[in-house]
């Protein structure tokens, strides 16, 4: 059995979108990154069913959420909060190691809130979502 820990997942950034200019960069000011995938639903339920509902999976979504240490030094938080703040899109990959498996597309960051506690490093929430593009999402690695 091959398990991952979070601490091996890599974040990975692209000014411009999967298909912009330059190489994937990994984001090292992240923490606690969470990949949701989702599909909708269509009920295509049948008296074949025997009286049992059937679903089949329609459109799929996908949404990353992460945590970065305020510091406006760092290329991958410029990288966020410029894409926020031009409405530009920005290239991602949620992989879980270095040269591992997971989603790559283009997104458009959603949420971009700051979190000012007393006894704590100022840190940003991010929220990011596929966006529209010419490049499909994609699963790499795997």
């Amino acid at each position: 059995m091959a398990i991952k820990l979070g601490m091996e997942a890599v974040l990975k950034y692209k000014v411009g979108g999967q298909a912009g200019g330059g190489a994937w960069t990994a984001m090292g000011n992240t923490r606690d990154v969470t990949l949701n995938l989702e599909a909708g639903e269509a009920d295509v339920t049948t008296r074949a069913n025997a009286g049992w509902r059937a679903t089949v999976g329609t459109l799929k979504e996908a949404s990353v959420e992460f945590e970065m240490v305020w510091d406006t030094g760092d290329a991958g938080f410029t990288a966020i909060k410029n894409a926020f703040f031009n409405n530009a899109v920005i290239g991602l990959q949620v992989l879980d190691g270095t040269s591992g498996q997971g989603l790559q597309a283009d997104f458009s960051i959603t949420n971009f809130s700051r979190s000012e506690a007393l006894e704590e490093a100022i840190t940003v929430s991010v929220t990011a979502k596929v966006t529209y593009s010419t490049t499909a999402p994609s699963w790499i690695g795997g």
